[in-house]
């Protein structure tokens, strides 16, 4: 036997007794993207080996990601895990991550994303099943420039000039809006956000305040509308839902330059940003003896 292959199979053959005795999983909430979108996985480890495992302080966990056309991903470097932590027997961990930062995964198509697990105290590593996700083409619905804020008073230089882009995708049979936030050439994306659900005859409508935040109205699902604000940044920071009464909800101005929603009525929502307050609690008075 030529030396190379003998070393592949004694290589594989630990990579099979690592992985009989710990799991690894790749869980996924969804498996369609945008370009550039979070790609949020959570890699779970189960212990099946009888001992306690050591893991860390750093790169006890790495990913590959593989394009199913051939295609090869770059990879920029694995996610930071710079903890450490013990796993007793029969126990279960879980390590969220967001891939997407560390490969190319700008074209569309079917990919794979694998995770590997490093156990120290054996000297292996233990390996997921590959999880298949799909990077897909949105349709662009309204962009617009805008000049970056800077608070500085002694900055008299020209705004970095960025883009605000609205697209929908269809996820799972069922259109989604996303916001996308570019540099004005739209090579660089700073961020880009599922902002929810939309049916397929919803008009988004637009609007910048004198911060350019970004204020968007649009239907959801008949008699559904949604409120969403985002800075320059693609950062949520306020999302309210609305309902049809006897007028639509709309955006309006008022004598200052403030953006505020007339007509329809206002439902408050767990999803609300900034979050709903919290009712007050009851207090339960003791009976008293008459």
């Amino acid at each position: 036997m030529k030396q190379p292959a003998f070393w592949m199979m004694i290589l594989a053959a630990s990579l099979c007794a690592a992985r009989a005795q710990v799991e690894v999983q790749v869980v996924m909430d969804q498996n369609e993207f945008l370009a550039a979108e979070a790609v949020p996985v959570a890699v779970r480890v189960v212990n099946h080996s009888g001992q306690t495992l050591h893991f860390g302080p750093e790169d006890w966990l790495s990913f590959s990601v593989e394009a199913q056309d051939g295609l090869i991903v770059v990879k920029a470097g694995d996610p930071p895990t710079d903890h450490n932590f013990d796993l007793e027997s029969s126990g279960v961990a879980t390590q969220h991550v967001n891939v997407e930062p560390y490969f190319t995964v700008t074209r569309t198509g079917h990919y794979t994303v694998v995770a590997m697990v490093k156990l120290k105290d054996w000297d292996q590593e233990a390996a997921s099943p590959p999880k298949a996700f799909d990077v897909i083409q949105g349709v662009k619905l309204w962009e617009q420039e805008f000049g970056v804020p800077d608070t500085s008073s002694t900055n008299h230089q020209a705004p970095e000039v960025r883009k605000y882009i609205l697209q929908k995708a269809t996820y799972l049979k069922h259109l989604r809006l996303y916001l996308r936030v570019t540099d004005s050439d739209e090579t660089r994306v700073f961020r880009v956000l599922a902002i929810g659900s939309m049916t397929s005859f919803s008009q988004p409508v637009t609007q910048l305040d004198q911060q350019n935040d970004l204020h968007l109205l649009y239907e959801t699902s008949a008699r559904t509308y949604l409120y969403v604000v985002t800075n320059p940044e693609g950062r949520i920071i306020k999302r309210q839902m609305y309902y049809y009464t006897d007028a639509a909800p709309r955006m309006k101005t008022d004598e200052s330059g403030g953006i505020y929603i007339a007509g329809g009525a206002r439902h408050v929502s767990p999803d609300d940003v900034p979050a709903p307050a919290l009712p007050p609690p009851v207090t339960e008075l003791a009976p008293t003896n008459r």
